[in-house]
């Protein structure tokens, strides 16, 4: 079964996406009056495209509190796209270098509870997650050598890790992880009026770095935006 979210998407339609969703953040920056390069490109046959911070401060305020900001402007950018293209985006946005740390924080949070349920034979249940997580501790998880399952609904779905099994469980394993990377931005028109919003607040020149998410506090007492 594919990995790759676009399949059939052609090199040059997905440099067209970059290209569109570039210019869109481009703009973006200009009328919030922010400094920062663009850098973009197809990684894993993914358009992706970085807004990078020169020297200025205001940009850490597309990232927001644990990336809330940073994750809405991703779906306002796909939105942007699809408008343009007719076709549903997977395209990845990130800001100074906000989803690298992110991904190597998440990976070490998934490779302790896998060493958990290594010692212990029990399954963990990890913090609630979007798609895009739920994906990347699928993919290690399987790579370890163990099985992970996601439960819930949205916006609380969450993974739990297991043991090792054989057999036709497996087989649902793989369709929870190509499932949740089907879902990777599946959201975009159910939460159009919440990016909206922050398009009005950014337009208005507002420090939204707070005005979207707020960081639930789990059990554990770490909260939901911990990476």
């Amino acid at each position: 079964m594919s990995q790759e979210l676009d399949p059939n998407k052609s090199m040059e339609q997905l440099n067209e996406e970059a290209d569109i969703a570039a210019d869109y953040l481009e703009d973006l920056l200009d009328i919030v009056d922010y400094d920062g390069d663009i850098e973009m490109g197809v990684r894993n046959h993914r358009p992706t495209v970085q807004i990078v911070a020169d020297d200025d401060s205001d940009i850490q305020h597309l990232i927001g509190q644990g990336g809330e900001v940073v994750d809405a402007l991703q779906r306002l950018t796909r939105l942007a796209v699809q408008q343009r293209t007719g076709e549903r985006s997977h395209l990845i946005i990130d800001v100074d270098g906000f989803l690298h740390e992110k991904r190597q924080k998440l990976r070490q949070t998934a490779l302790t509870a896998i060493d958990e349920v290594q010692e212990s034979g029990e399954p963990v249940d990890l913090r609630p997650m979007n798609s895009f997580e739920r994906k990347i501790v699928h993919d290690l998880v399987r790579e370890e050598g163990l099985k992970s399952r996601s439960h819930g609904e949205e916006p609380h779905r969450y993974v739990t890790i297991y043991a090792k099994v054989t057999g036709a469980a497996d087989a649902g394993d793989e369709a929870d992880a190509d499932a949740d990377a089907e879902d990777v931005g599946g959201t975009q028109q159910a939460e159009g009026a919440d990016v909206e919003l922050l398009a009005d607040e950014l337009v208005a020149g507002e420090d939204v770095s707070q005005e979207v998410g707020g960081g639930t506090q789990f059990a554990d007492g770490m909260p939901e935006d911990e990476r």
